[in-house]
C-alpha cells in the first residue's frame, strides 16, 4: 500500500512540471529594410560618394505567437565589403568612396536561450541586404537622363504613397524614373484605420513626408504604415 502511493505522488509531481515546459517566443528571420540600396552613378566619381548614408531597420519575424518587431539595436551589423560601404552598430550604412562594385550587409542575432530560459545554443538567424556603388565610367544618366525611385511598403497597416513632381502614385511596392539630379518629396498618407509609422532611406523627413535630394541612378526608400 505504501508503494502504491510512493507512484501516486511521482506522477503527480511529473504531471504539476509540465506546465512550467511552455513554449517560448522564438526568432525564425530576420529582413532589412531596405532590401537593396545604390549609391552614386556612372557620371559621378566614386570618391564623390563618400559620407552618404542610409539608415537600415532590421525586422524580425517570431512564432509562439506569431508576430514581427523592429529588432535593430538587438542585432549585430557587418559589412562583408568595409572598404565600399560600413555599418555601424546602430544599422547606419555608409559609402566610404573607395571602391564601387556590390556586397551584403547583414544583421544577425545569436541566441544561447529564449526569453523563459530554454536553451538554444547555438541558434544564429541571419537576413541580409544588397548595398551598391556605380562605378564611374565618365558617362551614364547625367544632366537630361533619367534615374529611377523605387518604394517599398512594409508593416502592418496600408496607406498611399504620391510623389512630386508627379510619377509615384501607388498603395504598395512601386517604381517610377525622374530626370537625373531631381529632388523628389514623397508624402505617405495612411488608409482606413491605419497609422503612418516611418520613412526609411531619405534624405531628410519631416512627419509623413520624405524628400530624396539629387537623384542619380537607383534609389529606394521604405515606408511603414501599422
Amino acid at each position: 500500500m505504501g508503494r502504491k502511493w510512493f507512484l501516486v505522488c511521482a506522477v503527480s509531481a511529473v504531471l504539476l512540471y509540465v506546465p512550467g515546459c511552455g513554449r517560448d517566443q522564438e526568432l525564425t528571420s530576420i529582413a532589412i529594410q531596405p532590401t537593396t540600396e545604390t549609391f552614386g552613378a556612372a557620371n559621378i566619381p566614386v570618391i564623390d560618394n563618400a559620407g552618404a548614408q542610409v539608415q537600415l531597420r532590421a525586422i524580425g519575424s517570431y512564432i509562439h505567437p506569431p508576430v514581427t518587431k523592429d529588432i535593430t539595436d538587438q542585432v549585430t551589423w557587418a559589412s562583408n565589403t568595409p572598404q565600399m560601404v560600413t555599418v555601424d552598430s546602430t544599422g547606419m550604412i555608409t559609402a566610404t568612396g573607395n571602391v564601387c562594385g556590390g556586397t551584403l550587409v547583414s544583421a544577425t542575432v545569436k541566441t544561447n536561450s529564449s526569453a523563459g530560459g530554454i536553451k538554444s545554443s547555438g541558434s544564429i538567424v541571419t537576413g541580409y541586404m544588397t548595398a551598391n556603388v556605380v562605378c564611374f565610367t565618365g558617362t551614364g544618366s547625367g544632366s537630361g537622363g533619367t534615374s529611377t525611385l523605387s518604394v517599398a511598403f512594409v508593416g502592418t497597416g496600408s496607406g498611399t504613397v504620391t510623389s512630386s513632381p508627379t510619377g509615384l502614385s501607388c498603395a504598395g511596392n512601386c517604381t517610377a524614373s525622374f530626370a537625373s539630379g531631381s529632388t523628389v518629396t514623397l508624402t505617405a498618407t495612411p488608409g482606413g484605420t491605419s497609422a503612418f509609422g516611418q520613412w526609411v532611406g531619405c534624405d531628410s523627413m519631416v512627419g509623413p513626408t520624405c524628400t530624396v535630394q539629387n537623384l542619380q541612378g537607383a534609389r529606394s526608400v521604405a515606408v511603414t504604415f501599422n
